[in-house]
């Protein structure tokens, strides 16, 4: 994928909470410090229904269902559906569509398409964000911000105020560092694995992703919103290697 930015926003409840990059709601009252801002001072999680990427202000839209393929969601009294990624989207690199094509046309084959959530496996960065319908908690420390994502306890790890790693191994999670920017998290994430997909829509990635997230609270601390960043490194975006 090129450079891409995507949008998610979270609402907050009392027992029950939503994600990022979605738009979520509260239930309970949230006190939002100016600085830096306390996720969890409403004592609730975050919760999301949206399942997709928002298109950030002025930027390209996040891949979106195909036209002929209508999504058909669960509980509304049809088959439901898979996501079938509308490839005509520009931001895809030529080898990603061809690698969604061959994906898509086993799914509407009938195979069972492939989700982290339903197949409790970590979800990479940024697809994370997407993880939806269970709470996600913050837990912050001055040297540490936890991501717990409670519907199968993934775990993500954001070390504050360092630098990364030379050449971290690539993980399922990456390596992710952060900073507070006033009353937002901004968390940078390399040395991701290329076994996670970019979005629900089963867009792949390379090791060489890197995700850059700006978490704020707005709303008076009752939604979350995270803005997501993704691109390759210099040397990526300068020969256009079809690995990057």
């Amino acid at each position: 994928m090129s450079t891409f930015t995507l949008r998610a926003k979270f609402l907050a409840g009392g027992v029950l909470i939503s994600l990022v990059c979605v738009a979520l709601t509260a239930g309970a009252s949230a006190q939002q410090k100016a600085s830096p801002p306390d996720f969890s001072s409403s004592q609730a999680g975050w919760l999301t229904f949206r399942g997709e990427f928002m298109a950030a202000s002025g930027g390209p839209s996040p891949l979106r269902n195909d036209p002929a393929h209508p999504v058909v969601a669960n509980n509304t009294g049809a088959q439901p559906t898979y996501r079938i990624g509308d490839l005509g989207n520009p931001n895809l690199k030529p080898w990603v569509v061809e690698r969604m094509r061959e994906d898509n046309a086993e799914v509407l084959a009938g195979k069972i398409a492939f989700t982290p959530r339903s197949s409790c496996m970590p979800a990479g960065v940024p697809a994370f964000i997407l993880f939806g319908f269970q709470p996600l908690f913050f837990v912050q420390t001055p040297k540490e911000v936890l991501m717990i994502y409670s519907g199968d306890q993934q775990i993500r790890h954001v070390y504050l105020d360092m630098p990364h790693s030379a050449n971290p191994k690539p993980s399922w999670y990456g390596e992710s560092v952060g900073h507070y920017e006033g009353d937002t998290l901004v968390v940078d994430t390399i040395g991701l694995n290329d076994k996670t997909f970019v979005d629900n829509y089963r867009t792949p990635h390379t090791e060489k992703l890197h995700v850059v997230e700006r978490w704020t609270l707005l709303d008076g601390g009752k939604t979350l919103e995270a803005n997501v960043s993704t691109s390759r490194p210099p040397r990526c975006s300068a020969l256009a290697a079809d690995d990057c």
